[in-house]
């Protein structure tokens, strides 16, 4: 926002008041002076003859983590909840889950203090990939491997088409476009297979790799910038 503006708008100075300010060197911004048609935001510190009209706030320091959650942690913030993920995790500063993964599942998720790229990611999770690594209780055959690709039909939706992958005779790798409670469980379930171990091994660009069970990291400069980018 411009500085005439944001003065103005806070009953300090008419804008034509805070231009003729800023022309004779008046008002400063964090300490500097300022020039006509500058941009300021709520954490500018501005001071006019010296005194302060807008007092500088710190930034909050962002946190992206990634954890590789294990069977049995609730995704919840709620730490009234045994085995709730901000307590196995420790983390000193407040933080949150993006999105679930249910108690039965290990694997990735995502956890950060910025609100902005929670509402985004959630937005569009109908448009992001998760993939998981899925073992089931009986022999995998191409049939269902078909149906599966195709949409399955539940209770109240028909899932989207997905990708899906064959590993061995038991095991599969399909990556999902949806985020319904339990999708994968309740899809094999149509046609009599039941899930024996799951496992999400990506978020949108963010992949699992190397990071052991249990264990969480900061996302690398790269990995955010990614994933920022697409779900812009």
């Amino acid at each position: 926002m411009r500085l005439n503006k944001f003065l103005s708008e806070r009953g300090f100075y008419s804008r034509r008041a805070v231009d003729k300010l800023i022309k004779d060197n008046r008002i400063t911004i964090n300490g500097k002076k300022v020039r006509l048609g500058q941009k300021i935001s709520i954490e500018d510190e501005i001071k006019v003859d010296g005194q302060i009209i807008n007092k500088a706030k710190k930034k909050k320091k962002l946190i992206y983590l990634m954890f590789n959650k294990p069977i049995g942690i609730e995704c919840t913030t709620d730490t009234n909840t045994k085995n709730n993920i901000i307590d196995f995790i420790g983390y000193p500063k407040r933080i949150f889950p993006i999105g679930r993964l249910d108690k039965d599942s290990e694997g990735l998720i995502l956890l950060t203090n910025d609100g902005d790229i929670v509402n985004k990611i959630l937005r569009s999770e109908n448009n992001n990939e998760k993939e998981y690594e899925v073992q089931v209780n009986k022999k995998i055959t191409s049939d269902f491997l078909n149906q599966m690709r195709r949409g399955v039909k539940l209770k109240n939706t028909t899932t989207k088409k997905c990708k899906i992958e064959k590993l061995n005779n038991y095991s599969f790798k399909i990556i999902l476009t949806q985020g319904l409670n339990r999708q994968i469980r309740k899809m094999c379930l149509q046609y009599d297979y039941r899930v024996k171990f799951l496992k999400r091994i990506r978020i949108i660009n963010i992949s699992l790799g190397k990071l052991g069970l249990g264990k969480f990291r900061k996302l690398t400069q790269i990995e955010l910038e990614g994933l920022i980018t697409q779900i812009n």
